[in-house]
């Protein structure tokens, strides 16, 4: 609900959307160290866990990396994002090469002003919300903006990434 008046302390993130005019708001939370999930950044900006989309940096089979964008409360299809991104397989970067490719640090991932424009996967329900929220490009910043606006800014393919909550249980 706050948008920053401190001058200067606008993210990255902040500033390439207002390169795009694209209208947004900026909320601030309290950065727990220990604990970065989207479910709980979802608690303290007060939106649902769903609706918190997390930024995950991704390796493919053709050593391409990739962002994908899933909900806070799923877990990301690795096996769809593969074959979305043309590729026999995908996994996480690991957390150690994550900020040398993106210039961001973990629990502050966001495709805006990355090092890099990597392709862009977004789980498809990021089109059933009014506004959804991404890191700001860093701890204790979300960035809450409209679906069409997010995957317009970030030149996003939308798709099915996330597991399938009933293929769990047999798989």
């Amino acid at each position: 609900m706050t948008t920053s008046s401190k001058p200067g302390h606008k993210t990255n993130a902040a500033r390439f959307l207002d390169s795009l005019g694209i209208v947004y708001e900026i909320r601030e939370y309290a950065v727990d160290l220990e604990e970065f999930s989207a479910i709980v950044v979802a608690e303290k900006i007060g939106l649902p866990a769903e609706q918190v989309f997390k930024t995950l940096l991704c390796v493919t089979s053709n050593r391409e990396h990739v962002f994908a964008v899933v909900p806070g409360d799923a877990e990301l299809d690795f096996k769809k994002l593969a074959a979305t991104a043309g590729a026999r397989k995908a996994e996480m970067v690991s957390l150690k090469d994550v900020q040398p490719l993106t210039g961001y640090v973990r629990g502050g991932v966001t495709v805006f002003g990355a090092k890099k424009d990597f392709p862009v996967y977004v789980d498809e329900t990021v089109e059933l919300f009014d506004v959804v929220s991404v890191s700001a490009g860093t701890r204790g910043v979300q960035v809450v903006l409209s679906p069409t606006d997010y995957v317009r800014a970030a030149k996003a393919t939308v798709a099915a990434l996330t597991k399938d909550v009933r293929q769990e249980k047999s798989a």
